[in-house]
């Protein structure tokens, strides 16, 4: 079975390059021409979308380089320990909702030091990839189309890390802890 699985992952992607296309030229469509108006309408929203990218980032650069996020996490450190949260898994809980990448430094760190098999480090990855860049998403979505009013759309997804964030704990402690 996973000679099979093996082989059909190798083909994914050269069949799906293959297919598409193909298709598109079946259907008569200019593939091609179609291909490049996207790639063009991608751009534009590239362009649209880089301003509050940028803004995102510097934001959080302002809030690890002034000492908040520290502060932050020596302040909720006790109790969510006290809630069976492994202590450095904590920052990456509040640097998850701002930024994937500095969230996913953080978890590249903490599978350093303590192992990808170990109790944190499951709990770790499972957090990265269990919950989403709340932050960046609403900023950059919400931003490239031009609302400024987002009403109660980032409690909601904040609402929805937490029940994240909550499941890995205690589904993490069940399994491995």
């Amino acid at each position: 079975m996973s000679g099979f699985v093996d082989a059909l992952s190798m083909l994914a992607i050269p069949v799906l390059l293959g297919v598409i296309p193909l298709y598109g030229w079946l259907r008569g469509l200019n593939v091609y021409e179609t291909f490049v108006e996207g790639a063009e309408e991608g751009f534009r929203m590239a362009i649209l979308m880089l301003p509050y990218l940028v803004g995102i980032l510097v934001a959080l650069s302002i809030f690890e380089g002034s000492g908040a996020m520290a502060a932050v996490t020596n302040a909720v450190a006790a109790p969510l320990h006290w809630l069976g949260v492994p202590a450095p898994v904590v920052p990456l809980m509040l640097v998850r909702p701002l930024s994937g990448g500095a969230a996913l430094g953080m978890t590249a760190d903490i599978l350093h030091r303590y192992g990808p098999d170990s109790v944190v480090g499951r709990i770790a990855s499972t957090l990265q990839s269990s919950t989403d860049t709340t932050f960046y998403v609403v900023t950059l979505y919400f931003g490239s189309v031009g609302i400024r009013h987002i009403r109660h759309a980032l409690w909601i997804a904040l609402i929805g890390d937490l029940a994240g964030f909550v499941a890995v704990i205690l589904l993490g402690r069940m399994l491995w802890g």
